[in-house]
């Protein structure tokens, strides 16, 4: 959503504070910096003053609004007023709440809204790893998985072995193992689940070997497990059960060996951008995300997918109170019809376990700034852009290789960013407000909402779209000091627009899918996997 208006605090203080009002048709503003009582605001040709003190990222009446009447951001309602509020309050819990309640019947209305993001003669090029399958990899990676969360020890002891085998091996990016407590005692979906995330690892194009280390008597048997996995490269796997060998460090360090013989001759090769596949995914938001870095998030879902390539989004709770924008851009009635089915899925799964379906937003969201589930779902979808909704996915299922899909899966951080690598994410792109370590098997790229937390944490956040925050206040910045952006050296522009910052994004992506810089996820080492628990364990 681009940003209709400004708002200017016009008093005599030396920086004055300003506020940004997305759609024509909104009821609020938001803070870009703490606005106190008293503070004289413009937008358009009216003058607001502020009738206490509203925290940045939060919002601020530019109306009268009665109890009862809806209250509008990104032009769409985000739910009532819970009391009356005269302009110039602070908008937030205490005044406001979701009119979301219930079942909603849907109707397919399709809206296409096509992007000329780019050119096919203009795609540009990153150095990948090709692989059998035909898919291309970002990195060229040894993963070690563990069937059951009993040998997960013994999975990280081989893997930090295996850092001083590739010693001198120029061509293998490292060695990780990815551990996680299931695989015994358990049943039903939650069984399909761990198998499900762990068969889409191995047969990962950035994975250019696989290490499998079970144990031999969970109810995630091996067999079943290869089973699942179908096509993978089994001259790239290693598997045994460690019940079966005399010393299962030995056996693993062996494993490693060869996987390494067969890994020397890879080579990065160019490769089209439109084989690149984005996972695109929000955390810790703020109200600035909805504003600055989903918007620049789903300006690169536009270009990659109109080059060919393929992009993910999940989280679906936070959807709910959006999810017709979402339906609207379906290719076709069979991709609404799936559609319907996720997000009504999703709620009786809440329903089944007796939670209320619009609990969300999260408490750090709530104190920064976002109120109810609409407007923290229509800042989210923002990431996909505007792209064709080409294809829903099951939790486990191998994405497309083009256009944009929408997964199955919650919207806990951990659960949903490995949910968008197991369907084939090369890299993520993952924004956030208030600032993440999390870090998963692929490169996750940290983009922030404002320029604050990139500054103070300069080692989580990858690229800054604070820039945006500061368009048109009339001096720009090249903003290239440390912390104002990416990879430590500050990719993101002060008083950007959202067309350069998105040439910098990119930029930045094909240099991380290339290999010549590491995201500071990888710098840090931070790499976990977490898998959908749903169900019983006996």
């Amino acid at each position: 959503m681009t940003v209709a208006e400004r708002v200017t605090d016009t008093s005599a203080r030396a920086k004055a504070p300003h506020a940004i009002r997305i759609h024509l048709a909104d009821d609020v503003a938001v803070a870009v910096e703490p606005v106190h009582a008293g503070d004289r605001v413009e937008i358009g040709d009216a003058t607001i003053t502020a009738r206490g003190e509203i925290p940045a990222g939060h919002k601020i009446a530019l109306r009268d609004i009665s109890s009862g009447e809806e209250i509008r951001k990104y032009g769409f309602p985000i739910g009532r007023a819970t009391s009356d509020i005269a302009r110039g309050d602070w908008i937030h819990s205490h005044n406001l709440a979701t009119a979301l309640s219930g079942s909603v019947e849907y109707r397919y209305e399709p809206v296409r809204h096509e992007t000329s993001a780019g050119a096919k003669d203009t795609v540009p090029k990153f150095m990948g790893y090709r692989r059998a399958n035909g898919r291309a990899g970002t990195r060229n990676e040894i993963w070690i998985l563990n069937t059951v969360g009993c040998v997960n020890h013994a999975a990280e002891r081989i893997a930090r072995g295996g850092a001083d085998k590739l010693a001198g091996v120029r061509n293998i990016d490292g060695v990780h193992a990815f551990s996680h407590p299931y695989g015994c005692s358990q049943l039903g979906d939650d069984l399909h689940n761990t198998q499900r995330v762990l068969a889409g690892l191995m047969r990962h194009p950035n994975a250019g070997g696989v290490l499998v280390l079970g144990l031999g008597c969970e109810s995630n048997q091996m067999d079943s497990l290869l089973a699942l996995a179908g096509d993978v490269d089994r001259s790239r796997l290693k598997v045994f059960n460690s019940q079966d060998v005399t010393d299962e460090i030995e056996e693993g360090r062996s494993a490693l060996d060869s996987l390494i013989e067969r890994m020397e001759g890879d080579r990065r090769v160019e490769t089209s951008a439109s084989e690149l596949i984005l996972g695109h995914k929000c955390g810790g938001s703020d109200g600035f995300s909805g504003i600055t870095a989903n918007p620049l998030v789903g300006a690169i879902a536009d270009r990659i997918t109109s080059f060919g390539g393929g992009v993910i989004l999940t989280e679906v709770p936070e959807m709910f109170g959006a999810e017709q924008m979402l339906m609207a851009r379906a290719e076709n009635e069979k991709v609404f019809d799936d559609l319907v089915r996720m997000i009504n899925g999703f709620k009786d799964y809440f329903i089944r376990h007796g939670q209320p379906i619009y609990e969300n937003p999260s408490p750090g969201n709530i104190a920064g700034g976002l109120t109810t589930l609409e407007e923290k779902s229509l800042g989210a979808i923002q990431k996909g852009g505007h792209a064709t909704v080409r294809k829903v996915l099951e939790y486990g299922e191998l994405s497309p290789p083009s256009g944009l899909s929408l997964l199955e899966s919650p919207g806990n951080d951990g659960v949903s960013s490995t949910a968008m690598v197991v369907s084939g994410a090369t890299l993520l792109l993952f924004t956030t407000g208030r600032g993440t370590p999390l870090g998963f098997p692929v490169p996750t790229i940290k983009i922030s909402s404002n320029n604050a937390i990139a500054e103070k944490k300069p080692h989580w956040i990858d690229f800054s779209a604070g820039g945006l925050l500061e368009a048109g206040r009339g001096k720009r910045e090249a903003g290239r000091g440390k912390g104002e952006g990416g990879s430590g050296k500050g990719e993101g522009v002060r008083g950007a627009t959202q067309e350069s910052l998105a040439d910098e994004l990119m930029e930045l992506i094909l240099d991380i899918a290339s290999g010549r810089k590491l995201a500071r996820n990888e710098e840090q080492g931070y790499r976990e996997i977490a898998i959908w628990k749903e169900g019983v364990t006996l």
